[in-house]
C-alpha cells in the first residue's frame, strides 16, 4: 500500500503551528460538544467523543475546558448545545474543489460568511452535488513517525504501521513525510486506532474525513497561492469545523511558495 497527500500535509503542519490557537481551541471543543450529545458523555462507550478528546489534548487544550465541553454536549449542566452540520460546496482556482463543513447555531450567518470569503476569494459557490460526489467519507488516522517510547525516541516504519492495522481494517497507507496517514473504511477508525494502540504506537489523530477521489495537481506557484488563501479565508471562519480540498500540490510548488 503507498500513496501521498500534499494536501493532508501542508493542512497537518499548518494545524501543528497554527497561531490561532483561540479559534482551533474553539473548534476543538465544537467537536467535543457534539459528540458527546450524539453519543452520551462516557468516553469508553462513546469512541467519537474519546477521539475528539484526544485530539483536544494533543493540541494543548486544557482540561478544564474539555470537561465542562464534555458536560454542555452531553446535558450534564442544564445547559446543552443546539449546533447543525452544514456542507457547502465550492470551486476554486483551476477547477479546484473544496466541500466546507460547518456546525453553526445559526444557519443563515453560516451561509452568508462562507458566500462572502468564497467570492472575495476568487471562489465559487457549487451546486448541491457537483463537489461532493469528487470526495468520500473515509476513517483516517494520522501517525508521527518520530515518537517517544520509555523515555528513548523511536522511529515509525511504515512496515510497523501496516503489520499493525491491516487486519484490523486498514485499506491505505500514505507517506506524509513527517507522519503517515491511514485510510479505513468509517466504521473500521475505532479498530484501526485501538490496534495502533494495542502495537504501542501513538497516534496524532483519528477523524472521519471527506477525502478526494480524484485529485488536480496545481502546478503553478501562483495558483496554488491563490488556493491557499482561499481556503485559508474560508477556515479562519468561526462556523467552519473543516475545508477538504482535491488540489494536488507539490513540494516543489510548495517550497516556492514558502519562498
Amino acid at each position: 500500500m503507498s500513496g501521498h497527500s500534499k494536501w493532508a500535509t501542508t493542512k497537518h503542519k499548518k494545524a501543528a503551528i497554527d497561531a490561532k490557537r483561540g479559534k482551533l481551541f474553539a473548534k476543538l471543543i465544537k467537536n467535543i460538544e457534539i459528540a458527546a450529545k450524539m453519543g452520551g458523555p462516557d468516553l469508553s462507550g462513546n469512541p467519537t467523543l474519546y477521539d475528539a478528546v484526544q485530539k483536544a489534548k494533543k493540541q494543548s487544550v486544557p482540561n478544564k475546558n474539555i470537561d465542562s465541553a464534555v458536560k454542555r454536549g452531553g446535558g450534564l449542566d442544564g445547559g446543552g448545545v443546539d449546533y447543525e452540520t452544514i456542507m457547502y460546496e465550492v470551486y476554486g482556482p483551476q477547477g479546484v474543489a473544496l466541500l466546507v463543513e460547518c456546525l453553526t447555531d445559526n444557519r443563515n450567518r453560516a451561509a452568508m460568511e462562507v458566500r462572502t470569503a468564497v467570492t472575495r476569494n476568487g471562489g465559487t459557490m457549487a451546486d448541491p452535488g457537483s463537489v461532493s460526489r469528487l470526495f468520500t467519507r473515509k476513517g483516517v488516522v494520522v501517525v508521527g513517525k518520530s515518537q517517544e517510547r520509555g523515555g528513548a525516541a523511536v522511529e515509525i516504519s511504515e512496515d510497523d504501521v501496516l503489520e499493525a492495522t491491516l487486519d484490523a481494517g486498514a485499506e491505505d497507507v500514505s507517506d506524509l513525510g513527517e507522519s503517515f496517514e491511514v485510510q479505513s473504511e468509517p466504521g473500521d477508525l475505532v479498530a484501526v486506532r485501538t490496534a495502533l494502540q494495542a502495537a504501542g504506537i501513538d497516534y496524532d489523530s483519528a477523524d472521519i474525513l471527506f477525502v478526494a477521489t480524484m485529485d488536480i495537481p496545481v502546478a503553478e506557484p501562483e495558483v496554488a497561492g491563490k488556493v491557499f488563501r482561499l481556503v485559508d479565508a474560508v477556515d479562519d471562519l468561526d462556523d467552519v469545523q473543516n475545508v477538504f480540498s482535491n488540489a494536488d500540490i507539490s513540494d516543489e510548488v510548495l517550497e516556492s511558495i514558502d519562498a
